[in-house]
């Protein structure tokens, strides 16, 4: 089937639309955050270390949220975990917004973040499996898009909410999708692929656990590991304090909101190549030249000094990180068979989280530290640059290749 015919399917489609719009939601959260924090900062008086313990401890919540929920989506399905993380992470974020104190505050966002580091690689593992192989990365590249697109609502939430109406109405707003959930009970279900799993006997989550480090997936693991660390390290490092180092580029908080949408708009055409070329030059070569890219692109944002050179290497970054997010997603359910691949993606996932704990409080500590914005890009490029060869050196392609050796649909 290609490309074309696939997306004709109208399950697909309502598939890859609702699944879609829970991603939306889950990114407009993280992106809420992001804009939160700076508005938090000045009016709570936080200090930069406790601005990275905040966005630390949401991802120890993610973090959490991917491992448990991943060996869930195993044991009693994509759709059912996927409905409940996404309610759980709603609900606390509307508490978030009636937060007394930082302590409190802290408390909910890692509610928040376990049930939005639970739904993604959930909502991935669901689609990657419904779609025909032939279209299964780029329809995943497809489903990460909207990724951009919640940010592009944060972004505007904040910078029409926030200034007005402060920043406990911007979270409210994250509790909408609560209602969402209630829509997405009747209108998906579990993948064919996971159903007819369901025949075989059913691993517990200690020998789904030790199938992922056994051979054959013992490459391919290590892979992965590496590549969700140091893309997650790289991502929340750089980007949840991006509001926060325009303004110490000398930009007010509003003004540093509309750079940040302008650099949010840029996301979406990286998702769109990296959907398209996934599917012509395979998995590793989008994922190895979209994070040198971003390495690079790092580099020029850490020691851009003019306004026109911090946007424009502000716009790069996210048009190739973001597209080698879409890439890493479609290709880590790829490597697992069915039995175990939520659990793999999850685990993945979940240790990713680890490097969003650290890269955002290290920015923190090196803030604090007074050093300088150059030299905290120029660890993010490192990192980037480990992980792109890792892909290279270890990671194998699998690109129309059927991870449960069945024919190719």
């Amino acid at each position: 089937m290609n490309n074309a015919a696939a997306l004709r399917e109208p399950k697909l489609r309502k598939l890859l639309a609702s699944a879609g719009i829970s991603w939306l939601f889950d990114a407009m959260d993280v992106g809420l955050v992001s804009f939160v924090v700076a508005a938090l900062a000045v009016e709570w008086k936080l200090g930069a270390q406790q601005v990275g313990l905040l966005t630390a401890v949401n991802s120890i919540g993610m973090a959490v949220g991917a491992a448990v929920s991943g060996a869930l989506a195993d044991r009693y399905g994509r759709r059912a975990i996927l409905l409940w993380t996404l309610l759980l992470f709603s609900v606390a974020n509307g508490l978030s917004a009636f937060a007394t104190s930082f302590a409190m505050l802290c408390a909910l966002r890692f509610f928040v973040g376990f049930g939005l580091g639970g739904e993604l690689p959930v909502a991935s593992t669901l689609v990657s499996e419904s779609a025909p192989a032939a279209f299964r990365g780029r329809a995943v590249v497809l489903l990460e898009s909207f990724w951009a697109g919640g940010w592009l609502v944060a972004a505007l939430i904040s910078y029409f909410v926030i200034p007005q109406y402060g920043w406990r109405t911007a979270l409210i707003l994250g509790a909408l999708p609560a209602f969402y959930a209630l829509y997405l009970r009747r209108s998906i279900e579990d993948s064919p692929t996971y159903i007819a799993g369901q025949k075989t006997v059913k691993l517990t989550f200690g020998a789904r656990a030790a199938s992922v480090w056994a051979a054959p997936h013992t490459r391919s693991t290590v892979a992965l590991w590496v590549l969700w660390f140091t893309v997650v390290f790289s991502y929340y490092g750089m980007f949840l304090w991006l509001p926060t180092v325009m303004v110490m580029r000398g930009f007010d908080l509003v003004r540093s909101f509309e750079y940040v949408l302008i650099m949010t708009l840029a996301q979406l055409p990286g998702y769109f190549t990296a959907a398209y070329l996934i599917e012509k030059l395979g998995r590793k070569f989008v994922l190895v030249a979209y994070l040198l890219l971003t390495a690079a692109s790092a580099v020029w944002f850490g020691n851009a000094v003019t306004e026109g050179s911090l946007l424009a290497a502000g716009i790069c970054l996210s048009f190739f990180n973001l597209g080698a997010w879409g890439a890493m997603y479609a290709y880590t359910p790829e490597l697992y068979p069915t039995s175990v691949r939520a659990t793999g993606v999850g685990l993945a996932a979940s240790f990713g989280r680890i490097g969003g704990v650290i890269g955002p409080y290290l920015v923190g500590l090196l803030v604090a530290g007074n050093t300088s914005i150059s030299a905290i890009f120029a660890i993010f490029f490192v990192a980037i640059v480990i992980g792109a060869l890792t892909v290279l050196l270890v990671g194998r392609e699998t690109k129309g290749i059927d991870p449960d050796g069945q024919p190719s649909r």
